[in-house]
């Protein structure tokens, strides 16, 4: 099977602070590695940021938990009166409609009904958590179906909105969410170094196993394959280094050593770096 065309962001490369996740949307809410909001394109400047910057969080997340007034009430004024309160959470929702309704035709950006309030996702307003969960879901269904080509190119685009882990983590809910993402996201690395090693492309390899360690370095099936894709390439000495660096590495994190795997792999790769 034909692998497909790489993005030109490639995997481990940082895109720019001020740059929009790549979704097509005119209001744009990021909540993967830092907040940042984008209006056609271009980044806001939020007035009274943190209050607006709570509500959009809250709001951005209503697929995985429901957004009350009461909830919300509680979790950007916990100490004041409930009807100050409304009135406050009133006026923050009236300022966001000012801030990001003309991009959306004049439309509500935040909609409220039966006692909740919901982002005006089909006016177009997009979330990078959402875009992410859903390439990840599209791509294991490719996968299952053998479309691994679709399924690559659907992991791709995941890894590219992954920018960091869930910001604004602030209770239980939200800890278990920033952690089901993030292995999320460290499965798509690993599955995506392991099919550009099989497809002996192992400069792409590399770039993707390389960035599973960065987000977890004591991964030693990332290093493993690091060590393999280095001999392959004829760079046997790098390939003994980087089992030093996993050794280090888990002495360091864990006063672990090597799995056995990984110390057999090492032997074979200093006395016989053709078998491997």
């Amino acid at each position: 099977m034909t692998t497909p065309a790489r993005s030109v962001v490639r995997p481990g490369s940082k895109t720019s602070r001020q740059e929009a996740p790549v979704l097509d949307a005119p209001i744009v809410i990021g909540l993967l590695g830092s907040f940042r909001i984008f209006k056609a394109g271009c980044p806001l400047t939020l007035r009274n940021a943190d209050k607006t910057r709570a509500l959009l969080c809250n709001l951005a997340l209503q697929d995985h938990f429901a957004a009350s007034r009461e909830q919300l009430l509680h979790t950007l004024w916990p100490q004041a009166q409930n009807g100050s309160a409304g009135q406050s959470l009133n006026s923050l929702v009236y300022s966001v409609h000012k801030l990001l309704g003309d991009a959306l035709g004049g439309t509500a950006p935040v909609i409220y009904a039966d006692g909740y309030y919901r982002l005006n996702v089909e006016a177009g307003i997009a979330v990078d958590v959402v875009r992410f969960e859903a390439l990840v879901r599209e791509g294991t269904r490719r996968i299952r179906t053998d479309q691994t080509s679709a399924a690559i190119q659907a992991y791709e685009q995941a890894v590219q909105l992954y920018r960091g882990d869930l910001c604004n983590v602030s209770d239980i809910r939200s800890l278990m969410l920033c952690e089901a993402l993030r292995a999320q996201y460290l499965r798509l690395l690993a599955e995506m170094a392991d099919h550009y090693c099989t497809k002996q492309d192992y400069t792409a390899c590399l770039a993707y196993a390389h960035q599973l360690l960065a987000a977890d370095p004591c991964r030693e099936d990332a290093h493993r394959l690091i060590m393999r894709c280095y001999v392959r390439q004829g760079q046997r000495a790098q390939a003994l280094r980087q089992y030093r660096v996993c050794e280090n590495m888990l002495h360091t994190e864990f006063d672990a050593i090597p799995e056995a795997t990984t110390v057999e792999l090492y032997h074979q790769i200093r006395l016989h770096p053709d078998s491997v």
